[in-house]
């Protein structure tokens, strides 16, 4: 089994939440501890979906919020092609999910990622092949 961990959106949005002081510590050690292994992927969906959220809901400013993404993008990232996207929609045809979480669920699986971290999806699921896991609930 990889060694690759896919990180969702929300997990990459808590980084910058002061307001969840625990979710924020757990989100960061993670991230970090995966990113050291070289084994911490996120998709161009992610960055885009992290850096509208943290501009517009949590105030970050836009310079600092694009040099967070310009790190991120050193990093694992998963890019589409027209065939993914059908790909997705079949996942989220088969599953019910919605096309943006099969979207994500897709590029943990195209990573080839053993663990998909996410708060949205449901935990101890398996989707597309991939077993995806609330980090918070396990904290």
């Amino acid at each position: 089994m990889s060694a690759l961990a896919f990180f969702d959106t929300n997990i990459l949005v808590y980084t910058d939440d002061d307001r969840s002081p625990e979710k924020q510590a757990r989100a960061t050690a993670l991230i970090q501890e995966h990113q050291l292994r070289g084994g911490a992927v996120i998709s161009l969906q992610v960055l885009q979906e992290y850096y509208a959220t943290i501009t517009r809901k949590l105030g970050v400013d836009a310079e600092h919020a694009q040099r967070k993404v310009e790190v991120l993008a050193r990093g694992n990232v998963v890019r589409f092609e027209a065939r993914d996207v059908i790909a997705a929609i079949e996942l989220h045809r088969l599953t019910r999910i919605s096309f943006w979480d099969a979207m994500i669920v897709h590029a943990a699986r195209l990573a080839g990622a053993s663990v998909l971290y996410s708060e949205d999806l449901q935990h101890a699921s398996v989707l597309g092949g991939v077993p995806v896991v609330n980090p918070f609930l396990q904290a």
